[in-house]
């Protein structure tokens, strides 16, 4: 694998979109450190430590640690992934978009347009929000975030935040045009990875002052090998239905009679259900940071029985997950339409009726597969919590982070390899990273 990789330099055509996507990834970098005017950078670094456990900790995450800095792409790529989830949710009610995204390349264009419509739109929507919000906090040592508010402040805030996400949606889109790999999802990928020296030097750090032993760090190590290695393994896994085509004879030519599979992944669902279900489950933790908690009891019962690390944060964070996991399921992959389809191309699966009787059968078995699915996402997403609130250990690269590191990694060493295989390096492929079971 890694000879294959020697060979990259040899193909100047993918050599150029590997640059061309580092560059684009490097100017990505350097806006999440060009501050938006009018904001006391200090006083916000000071509010955003104490909150690290809210939704602001979890967005700044996705946005590289620009939302604490309150950089020009402060709200990061967050708005267009939201946008292209509240359009795909909407196929499913709204007729035309359903006919849309059954048009092939030109109904993907339309909403491709559509999702940038809807991206600018929160974007503004979200920005405003956060001016306002801004301008009413201060620091836990009373400074103010925003020294001089007014309307002139919102409106250079609302639209330095809408023109920060515009332009990383246009990076993106530029990255998976003319240089390799997914755009949107390397944007995110480097926003986490940028955090990792950080955590690393922490590390480091406890290690000079005692607090942790050389022998309980390798222990991290490894058990970060072994987390990484898992989620390779489960999702690269897959649940092969076969599926056999009838012989047609068409004129004086026999079409047909081959066999083939129906591909099922055991996590279809993919990140989606650990995003959504952290941000329903801080949302009220995030609400309550701007309420007096002392003055109502119960309200301070909720917020730390709400904190990561609660046994009960613990039992609703599985519980959403397993709800996202069915319902995006549900959503993205339809059983009715596969047997349909499959029938018509005069396709059935073996000891299967066509039509209603396959349609349930690949119900029943996408049922079982997003069951496992979501007790793995669910594993690796409270592994985290269990290592740095029960056991006190720095497990900085764990949950949804995780995932959509090691899943990105994966999806763009896959088409690295897809460029050299079709350049004829079929050695590479022997050992082949991206293989499934």
């Amino acid at each position: 694998m890694i000879g294959g990789f020697q060979n990259i330099a040899k193909i100047p055509e993918l050599k150029k979109k590997i640059l061309f996507t580092l560059l684009m990834l490097v100017v990505y970098r350097v806006g999440c450190h060009i501050p938006t005017p009018g904001i006391d950078g200090a006083a916000l670094a000071a509010f955003f430590s104490a909150r690290q456990g809210t939704l602001f900790g979890l967005f700044d995450m996705f946005s590289g640690g620009a939302l604490s800095q309150m950089s020009v792409m402060a709200l990061g790529i967050m708005p267009y992934i939201s946008a292209s989830i509240i359009l795909e949710l909407m196929t499913v009610v709204v007729p035309y978009l359903e006919k849309l995204k059954k048009e092939g390349e030109q109904g993907r264009k339309k909403i491709t347009q559509y999702t940038r419509y809807g991206t600018v739109i929160l974007s503004i929507i979200q920005g405003f929000g956060i001016a306002v919000g801004l301008e009413n906090m201060t620091s836990p040592g009373g400074a103010m975030i925003v020294p001089a508010g007014g309307w002139g402040f919102r409106l250079l805030t609302v639209i330095t935040l809408t023109a920060g996400t515009s332009f990383l949606m246009w990076l993106g889109e530029q990255i998976t045009e003319r240089g390799i790999g997914n755009g949107i999802s390397l944007i995110i990928f480097a926003g986490i990875v940028a955090g990792f020296p950080v955590g690393v030097a922490n590390t480091f750090r406890l290690m000079g002052t005692g607090e942790l032993t050389p022998f309980f760090v390798i222990l991290i190590v490894a058990l970060m090998v072994v987390v990484i290695g898992a989620i390779v393994f489960v999702e690269r896994g897959q649940r092969r239905i076969p599926v056999q085509y009838a012989k047609r004879v068409i004129g004086r030519k026999m079409y047909g009679g081959q066999s083939t599979h129906l591909p099922l992944k055991v996590n279809t669902a993919g990140v989606i259900p650990p995003i959504f279900a952290s941000s329903i489950i801080m949302f009220p933790a995030t609400i309550a940071n701007f309420l007096s908690v002392d003055e109502f009891p119960w309200l301070q019962y909720v917020v730390s029985a709400l904190a990561p690390g609660h046994i009960i944060y613990t039992l609703i964070y599985v519980t959403f997950i397993f709800f996202f996991c069915y319902f995006y399921t549900a959503v993205h992959f339809n059983p009715v339409d596969v047997a349909d389809n499959m029938k018509r191309a005069g396709g059935f699966i073996p000891g299967i009726r066509p039509g209603k009787n396959t349609a349930e059968y690949i119900d029943r078995v996408l049922t079982r597969l997003t069951f496992s699915g979501a007790v793995y996402v669910s594993a690796v997403c409270v592994l985290p919590n269990i290592l740095i609130y029960h056991l006190n250990v720095p497990f900085y690269f764990g949950g949804t982070a995780l995932l959509i590191v090691v899943g990105v990694a994966m999806d763009t060493t896959n088409q690295i390899e897809s460029h050299l295989l079709t350049r004829h390096y079929e050695s590479f492929m022997k050992k082949g990273f991206g293989k499934t079971r």
